[in-house]
């Protein structure tokens, strides 16, 4: 069973900071593919956020180019996000997500967290 579990959420003013956090196990974190953030704001589309691969390269979306950082701890199996000069636009429930295969599109073998929401007041 893959276990993902996202920590960070919360409420902040338009032009702060957020991290949010995402712990797996390390058998996912290990022999996944990659690892990555979607969000999702209400009445949308889950949208692609970033991703890390197990060799460390990154991937940003358009909304996450030059604002957002993704990483990751090998030590303590786990990846993050920081989140810079933050907008109302990001406001969304944020998922954290695993790829067996790099495949996002693969939903079998695709893992999901619960999310946890961000909102950025104006």
């Amino acid at each position: 069973q893959v276990q993902l579990v996202e920590s960070g959420g919360g409420l902040v003013q338009a032009g702060g900071s957020l991290r949010l956090s995402c712990a797996t196990t390390e058998h996912t974190f290990r022999n996944f593919a990659a690892m990555a953030w979607f969000r999702q704001a209400p009445g949308e589309d889950r949208e692609y956020v970033a991703s890390i691969a197990t060799t460390n390269n990154t991937f940003y979306g358009t909304s996450a180019k030059g604002r957002f950082t993704i990483s990751r701890d090998n030590a303590k199996n786990m990846i993050y996000l920081q989140m810079n000069s933050l907008r109302p636009e990001d406001t969304a429930v944020y998922y954290c997500a695993a790829t067996r295969f790099g495949d996002w599109s693969d939903r079998e073998n695709n893992f999901w967290g619960q999310g946890t929401q961000v909102t950025v007041s104006s």
